[in-house]
């Protein structure tokens, strides 16, 4: 991380004599809940990869959102569930180490669902339990009706005292821009950490990966569980300006290989171009993308995995 340069706490062009801010939040919640999504959002970019398949982001990945002049460092955590394996274990680690290294904490709640799921009332005893303060956005609230909003936004302020209750659409912004300035005016003052131009603190390595894992899941999801994960194992500049990148797609077995390249390579052709058009679009250049999909039992017991992804292991 580096500070603005020249940056002494003092807003840059555009800012007028306002001192600067900059902190960091939390956003927390069970799976599917919108976080990646609220993240991308706020950004104004696209961040943090997004699907229907719950689990999907394993790293705690930072998104930077501008207000004026407050920079808001968004830490989109992996979701909160009850943890099954050694994986789940890091990511839900991972989550409840991001909360704990928040200014704010926002816990996002899928309202569209009408209930309090049972990993929602886990993360909330753990607020509880750790004596934190949060915030509420009920999210995926477009198109539904108050009668039953009302009930939901009532059981959560019965079970937490919310700072403040936000109803929230991450996916249409409705709601978005309150939230966002609430956030701002709660960040400490002090320098940003961040260029103003930069997006995400997420390696460009990793972040490449993530929008092909992305596609991965997006494009089979009923056919491939979670047992498949994508690294960028070569990343060659090339003197027109554009980038060549080599990645492999690990499954753990042989007939999950068959899968992700389809009849006749057509799937993994699918998945590479899609892939390679938003990563193009993210880069702002050429993308040559190479995808190469290998067998590797047990990849999810890989210490070194763990430690590109910003997970601990022993957990």
């Amino acid at each position: 991380m580096s500070d603005v340069p020249g940056n002494d706490g003092q807003a840059g062009d555009g800012a007028g004599d306002a001192p600067t801010r900059c902190g960091f939040v939390a956003l927390v919640g069970a799976p599917n809940a919108g976080k990646s999504t609220l993240t991308n959002h706020l950004v104004g970019a696209k961040v943090s990869i997004v699907t229907h398949k719950a689990q999907t982001t394993r790293a705690r990945i930072r998104g930077i959102a501008m207000a004026g002049p407050t920079q808001i460092i968004l830490v989109d955590t992996p979701g909160i569930f009850r943890p099954r394996r050694r994986l789940d274990r890091a990511m839900v680690h991972a989550a409840w180490a991001g909360a704990g290294d928040a200014d704010v904490i926002v816990l996002v709640v899928d309202a569209a669902k009408g209930r309090i799921d049972e990993d929602t009332r886990r993360i909330i005893d753990g607020l509880k339990a750790n004596g934190q303060r949060a915030v509420l956005a009920l999210n995926k609230v477009d198109g539904m009706k108050r009668e039953r909003l009302l009930p939901i936004a009532q059981e959560c302020s019965e079970l937490f005292e919310f700072d403040r209750v936000f109803m929230i659409s991450a996916l249409n912004g409705s709601g978005c821009d309150d939230l966002r300035q609430y956030l701002a005016d709660r960040m400490p003052e002090g320098p940003w950490h961040y260029p103003e131009d930069e997006l995400s603190d997420l390696p460009e390595r990793l972040l490449a990966a993530e929008v092909t894992r992305e596609q991965v899941f997006l494009k089979l999801h009923d056919e491939l569980p979670y047992e498949a994960t994508v690294e960028t194992d070569i990343w060659t500049e090339r003197d027109d300006g554009s980038v060549r990148i080599d990645q492999t797609i690990y499954v753990e077995r042989d007939n999950q290989r068959m899968i992700v390249l389809g009849k006749n390579g057509r799937k993994i052709k699918e998945i590479g171009q899609l892939a390679r058009e938003q990563l193009e679009a993210m880069l702002d250049r050429r993308v040559h993308l190479f995808l190469f999909v290998k067998v590797r039992e047990a990849w999810q017991e890989d210490r070194e995995r763990y430690t590109t992804w910003g997970l601990e292991w022993d957990v």
